[in-house]
């Protein structure tokens, strides 16, 4: 892949490190870059295999921090609706699907700057939609994160728990796009082989990531991604090739 692969393992790598610190933001980093270079099809599948670090790296400490009966209702909820976003992947047009993507990371952000919040404490009705939100657009879009980030932030959960909640949803679910993929016909071999040489590198972004979040400095972090989440949704723009 040369050039090209040397620009997703640098993009691979930033988005392990805000993954890891923030609990969000890897696949709105990776994503919009990914699908200039490599097509949206494939920069799913790749983001997918990438994330696996993930597993080891920032999964385990979230773990126990987390709210797992909500964590798991999305999650159920997110594995359910992923084969109809994979299905919307196949038979949408890549540049409308580079489109979305970019649109989608630039509305997320700018709620998330506004200070979006939500109103009422959520509950079940709540905990499905984001969870199919996630799926769907995870799959369509391998955007899995900003449905359920938004709904996150707009929260009155600690930055602990929002954090951890986060982790555990888009990692597992992450996860589960690779066998639906799969039993679709879009897990190409090219993609996995990049997928898998990425996935030290993401993992070592993770690992320096979450060795760095520190609670009281969350906000710091926050403004950093948010940075770096703008600048990725321009560079994957259509309009530059």
């Amino acid at each position: 892949m040369g050039l090209e692969y040397l620009f997703l393992a640098f993009w691979g790598g930033l988005a392990g490190l805000i993954y890891g610190f923030a609990g969000f933001g890897a696949a709105l980093i990776f994503m919009p870059v990914a699908a200039a270079l490599i097509g949206p099809v494939a920069a799913v599948a790749v983001m997918a295999i990438m994330a696996l670090g993930s597993i080891f790296t920032v999964l385990p400490r979230a773990w126990p921090q987390a709210d797992l009966r909500a964590s798991g209702i999305m999650l159920g909820a997110a594995v359910l609706a992923l084969p109809f976003g994979v299905l919307a992947l196949r038979s949408t047009d890549p540049d409308l699907l580079r489109w979305a993507v970019s649109g989608i990371v630039l509305v997320t952000l700018v709620a998330m700057l506004a200070g979006f919040r939500l109103r009422r404490t959520p509950g079940v009705p709540a905990w499905l939609a984001v969870g199919a939100g996630v799926g769907f657009l995870g799959g369509s879009t391998g955007l899995n994160g900003p449905v359920l980030v938004l709904f996150q932030l707009s929260g009155s959960d600690s930055a602990e728990r929002s954090r951890a909640n986060t982790i555990v949803v888009l990692t597992l679910s992450g996860l589960a796009l690779l066998p639906v993929m799969a039993l679709q016909g879009v897990l190409a071999r090219e993609a996995v082989l990049a997928g898998l040489a990425l996935v030290p590198i993401y993992a070592l972004g993770g690992w320096i990531g979450r060795r760095l979040f520190d609670p009281g400095r969350a906000g710091l972090y926050r403004s950093v991604a948010y940075v770096i989440v703008g600048a990725a949704a321009i560079l994957g723009l259509p309009v530059w090739g």
